[in-house]
């Protein structure tokens, strides 16, 4: 696949699955915009690494998406973008009614209310350039529901409604619009978590994943960012052009139960 002379702006992508997506498309050809709310310099050094890499433009652009005209900012900044991928999150996990305020109104604006505002400076810049795609990376729990979580919740099942009026607004044009929802994924994060899960429940590491982190998802296996990757790569593709307002997850069988 060759994406050269596209350039692919990737949200929350200093680490994690948006490190990933970003790096599989460099691999494709596209030009690379990496993003997080830090402004350090090894956020930089790691556009520099993957540009070297994969002999693509990639820059590293902070914005705090939390607030509606930085993720706008992004964007115009960028000064073109024919994929958009917005991956950025973040998580609190505690019962409605104990929910802090400030929590939950910080996920719903940066995992939901900023994939409006990335998208409405984008829209535009496709049109222009007569091609563009747009990729939110939702979760399994834009499709399904788990307790404790409900502003990750709602605001993932929003991605995935704001993803199908995007992709009815664009039906007509050669832009599409998808949603990618995975399950548990293999990140520095998550392998961050496992000692303190192992000790949480007296467990050994294999059983902590298969029975405790992997409960729900019938493959027992972590996703890959390679694969989500991939995944977002496909969508990008010739073969993709009629694939537009879906979902596609890559769960495990998770959504499957």
């Amino acid at each position: 696949m060759n994406l050269k002379g596209k350039t692919a702006v990737v949200t929350g992508s200093n680490s994690g699955i948006g490190l990933g997506v970003a790096t599989e498309l460099a691999r494709a050809g596209a030009d690379i915009v990496l993003n997080s709310y830090t402004d350090r310099e090894e956020d930089h050094q790691l556009a520099e690494r993957l540009s070297a890499e994969h002999g693509v433009s990639v820059r590293y652009i902070a914005a705090d998406l939390s607030k509606g005209a930085a993720a706008r900012g992004l964007i115009e900044e960028a000064g073109a973008c024919d994929i958009l991928v917005n991956n950025a999150g973040i998580q609190h996990v505690a019962p409605i009614e104990e929910f802090p305020v400030e929590k939950w109104d910080a996920i719903i604006a940066i995992m939901l209310s900023a994939v409006f505002h990335t998208t409405a400076v984008a829209l535009p810049m496709m049109r222009k350039a007569g091609w563009g795609r747009v990729v939110n990376i939702a979760s399994a729990h834009g499709l399904t529901a788990s307790p404790y979580k409900s502003a990750y919740v709602a605001a993932k099942h929003g991605v995935v409604g704001m993803t199908k009026v995007v992709a009815l607004e664009t039906a007509e044009e050669p832009i599409t619009a998808n949603a990618i929802c995975p399950g548990y994924v293999m990140t520095p994060l998550v392998e961050s978590q496992i000692p303190d899960t192992m000790k949480k429940y007296d467990m050994d590491r294999e059983t902590v994943i298969r029975e405790v982190m992997l409960e729900r998802q019938p493959s027992k296996q972590f996703a890959t960012v390679e694969e989500l990757g991939g995944v977002a790569t496909f969508l990008c593709s010739d073969a993709a052009r009629q694939i537009t307002g879906t979902t596609i997850s890559v769960d495990g069988g998770w959504t499957a139960l």
